[in-house]
């Protein structure tokens, strides 16, 4: 009897497996008929064609159809925004403020309506990113951000949806501040918060890079605290995937004052840009300043080029061989360039911490955050938050125009939302 038994959970287990490969297949086939379907309704001399009209009506009865057997829709309910996979909609929110702002739109605090808690949703405006032509970047940005579960000190999304014309991201709400306000206001820290904050960001991009990603954009505008201390890295629009330990790049891009050396002369580089970048940031928070410092972009230039950084001795003697093995310049040499992260976590400079106690966020952090409840916003730059929200921001967009019709299919499978019983929880 206990060896029928044994075979029945067997069985039973590799069911619920075949139907979990199917229901993802399924989803990726829905996700791509709801695309195709979108691109016709928005094009009206398309609809006009009779075999697709008769198409696009065999859809909407089979929507009816569900709704009157007290089903979901396929497709959703049409709204006049892109009908995707995820049943989340704009009006699903209240945004309360605006706390960040960026090249192709802006970060909000809002509040779920229905559970009331409180997400970052970053709403980004369809036509500047096809201006731009930068759609490759916000695609790549939402892969990451959905490989991020498993890490600390990533910043978490919760859900992905688009209208016809935004973007929306909902993101986990990080309030404790970017590590660039606080080093403003500190100028420089202590070299045992240091190392916590260099600490934290190495295990992200160590990560990061055990996924074949590669950051490119590390700066302490982009390192946020929680309300508990802990780093928080966001912003992955300019991530890399796919690149292997072996492999290169040769994309310019970056902020000027951490850019390495191989990036400013648009020779081929790898995932050791980022530990240039953290070397930067270890140095900007030991010294104040990034290590090749100069108002003048031209000169800050020839410094990261030629000029060897400036280690005064407040610095321990582990802490300034670790910013040299970061900070070379040739990337074959740099610390990192073997073992990645490995190398950089048997450092001696980081022999004080106990790396599994880190990734447990059982570490006390150095510094908390004052922060009295979850809309506390004092962390945030008052130039955001004291602008108006825009309700057109926030609202479901209603109407097609034909400005609009570039723009509504140019995100195919943009849309994302997890498993129900996960969602907002």
């Amino acid at each position: 009897m206990a060896v029928t038994e044994a075979g029945c959970d067997l069985t039973y287990c590799k069911m619920r497996g075949i139907v979990a490969v199917l229901t993802a297949f399924i989803k990726e086939r829905k996700m791509g008929l709801n695309d195709f379907i979108q691109k016709l309704v928005s094009t009206p001399h398309i609809c006009q064609h009779i075999e697709v009209n008769n198409f696009l009506k065999i859809d909407q009865n089979q929507d009816q159809n569900q709704e009157a057997a007290g089903e979901s829709p396929m497709f959703g309910t049409p709204r006049g925004s892109l009908a995707e996979e995820t049943q989340i909609k704009p009006s699903d929110f209240d945004y309360l403020r605006i706390i960040g702002k960026g090249s192709f739109g802006k970060v909000l605090l809002a509040r779920h309506k229905e559970t009331t808690r409180y997400f970052a949703v970053k709403v980004l405006q369809k036509k500047i990113i096809l201006k731009k032509k930068e759609q490759k970047h916000i695609m790549a940005e939402r892969s990451v951000l959905m490989k991020n579960i498993k890490h600390p000190f990533l910043v978490g999304l919760h859900c992905s949806f688009q209208t016809v014309d935004k973007l929306y991201f909902v993101l986990d709400f990080v309030n404790g501040g970017e590590l660039f306000y606080h080093l403003q206001r500190e100028r420089v820290f202590l070299e045992p918060r240091a190392r916590f904050y260099a600490a934290e960001i190495a295990s992200a991009l160590g990560y990061l890079h055990s996924l074949h990603i590669v950051y490119r954009d590390l700066k302490p505008e982009n390192i946020l605290l929680d309300s508990q201390g802990h780093v928080v890295l966001t912003d992955f629009g300019l991530c890399k995937e796919g690149l292997e330990p072996t492999g290169t790049t040769t994309t310019f891009c970056g902020t000027p004052e951490y850019l390495a050396p191989e990036v400013l002369q648009k020779q081929a580089y790898d995932r050791t840009v980022d530990w240039w970048c953290l070397g930067s940031v270890l140095y900007e928070m030991l010294y104040g300043l990034p290590p090749f410092y100069s108002r003048n972009t031209a000169e800050m230039y020839n410094n990261i080029l030629h000029q060897t950084p400036v280690l005064k001795p407040n610095v321990s003697n582990a802490g300034r061989e670790l910013l040299e093995g970061l900070l070379q310049k040739d990337r074959t040499r740099r610390l990192g360039a073997k073992d990645d992260f490995l190398e950089l976590k048997y450092h001696s400079f980081f022999s004080p911490v106990s790396w599994e106690e880190l990734m447990a966020k059982k570490i006390p952090p150095p510094f908390v955050p004052s922060v009295s409840s979850p809309t506390d916003l004092r962390h945030f730059d008052p130039e955001f938050t004291h602008l108006p929200v825009s309700s057109s921001l926030c609202s479901d967009s209603m109407a097609v125009t034909s400005s609009m019709k570039e723009a509504a299919g140019a995100f195919p499978g943009f849309s994302y939302g997890p498993p129900e019983e996960q969602s907002f929880m």
